[in-house]
């Protein structure tokens, strides 16, 4: 297939335009799902007329325009609808007409973060708040979704089903947050995203390291995030936190797809263009000591050191420290430790480590042997080890472990 054919560019402008459209008509119509309906709609009339009458001029305007009178139609009908209703002496609910003039006025900015904020509420489950997410912000298919989570298309149609079946059991509004709320409904919203890049960046189960699709998702909904809410330090501080992180991901695995630890990267590999920017975002937030800054200001650590051994890690365990009193949790304490391990030696992390209670988490057993295994206790090692590959449902992370475990035998 050609790449000019109208086929593929009605696609491809589709997955650029997409998630404005569903925000335009979120806005207009005041119902996710519906919203959705009308946006496939047009992507069909997109798809058969395109072929014919040739790929617009502007693209993206004439997928809005469409869509926008598909959505008035709609209305209109609902309205005679109801009218017709009430002729027959039945109620019908109340509901509160849009007014069709400032319909078609394009209000961008506000109807993404209007989205953002919906997709994401609190009322939703996780899984439900990160598949909606990815599916209307994102653009990306059920197929697609599944493929990135190993689990089965028809378990995320259920997701995102039942998430625009909660939200209009819950009229929740298709608007932002009154300020009483802002705050934590902000924190869902980045929570979302940061979870979408965490499984990108480090995927819990499968034959993969890595699914960087995820990644540039998070990275991509980020930026917008930033760009629309630009006076939100968090919002900077996670988009620096990715964007730092990401720079690491060629130097992550080895041509045969195995791991490498932070340690051991080459740190010439390290995406440079990432770090400036990621330097640049966290500036934007200096002075502010939320979870996210502080954790971006710890990878900021790692950006800055030419070599492993330049690291400062007196500064990343004072930066833990920081961060355990503001988002206090067992896998804080856990990164913490290693921080404490590097900068004070491995006895004062095992020290840190023996009072955790992290049960499940492959992470801790291997951090505790690699602890173990620089104080010269090997034998502990290797079991915390071989605990930690029981442990883990992601292949290539129980391979490294095993290999750990192997190497102290």
């Amino acid at each position: 297939m050609m790449a000019t054919d109208p086929r593929r560019t009605v696609e491809t402008v589709w997955r650029m335009e997409s998630a404005r459209i569903l925000a335009a008509l979120a806005r207009l119509v005041r119902d996710v799902g519906l919203a959705e309906e009308l946006a496939q709609d047009t992507l069909v009339v997109a798809l058969e007329q395109w072929p014919v009458i040739g790929v617009p001029d502007h693209p993206g305007s004439w997928l809005m325009a469409t869509a926008k009178h598909r959505a008035i139609d709609a209305m209109r009908r609902r309205s005679r609808y109801r009218e017709k209703l009430e002729l027959l002496g039945r109620e019908t609910p109340d509901a509160e007409e849009p007014d069709l003039a400032a319909a078609m006025d394009d209000y961008v900015g506000d109807d993404l973060l209007r989205l953002v904020f919906t997709t994401c509420h609190p009322v939703l489950s996780t899984e439900s708040r990160v598949a909606l997410t990815l599916r209307l912000l994102g653009g990306l298919t059920t197929e697609e979704i599944a493929r990135a989570y190993l689990v089965s298309e028809s378990t995320v149609g259920q997701r995102i089903t039942r998430a625009k079946r909660t939200l209009a059991e819950k009229k929740v509004p298709i608007e932002l947050p009154p300020p009483a709320e802002a705050a934590q409904r902000l924190a869902s919203v980045l929570e979302v995203i940061y979870l979408i890049f965490n499984e990108g960046y480090a995927a819990t189960a499968g034959e993969d390291w890595m699914r960087p699709a995820l990644c540039e998702e998070a990275l991509r909904l980020g930026r917008i995030l930033a760009t629309l809410a630009p006076d939100e330090p968090e919002v900077h501080g996670l988009v620096a936190l990715m964007e730092l992180q990401a720079s690491r991901t060629a130097a992550r695995t080895a041509a045969d797809g195995t791991p490498i630890l932070l340690q051991d990267q080459d740190r010439r590999r390290w995406d440079r263009l990432l770090i400036r920017r990621g330097l640049a975002a966290l500036a934007k937030a200096e002075g502010t000591y939320g979870p996210y800054v502080l954790q971006a200001s710890i990878a900021a650590c790692h950006a800055r050191a030419a070599r492993a051994e330049d690291t400062d890690w007196r500064r990343i365990a004072a930066l833990y420290e920081v961060l355990s009193h503001v988002s206090p949790s067992p896998v804080v304490d856990l990164n913490r430790a290693v921080a404490i391990g590097h900068a004070y030696g491995p006895a004062r992390g095992l020290e840190i480590v023996d009072g955790l209670n992290l049960p499940g988490y492959p992470l801790m057993p291997a951090v505790r042997g690699d602890l173990l295994a620089r104080l010269g206790r090997t034998g502990e090692a290797r079991q915390e080890f071989e605990r930690a590959a029981a442990m883990t449902r992601n292949a290539r992370e129980r391979a490294l472990f095993e290999a750990r475990a192997t190497a102290l035998r």
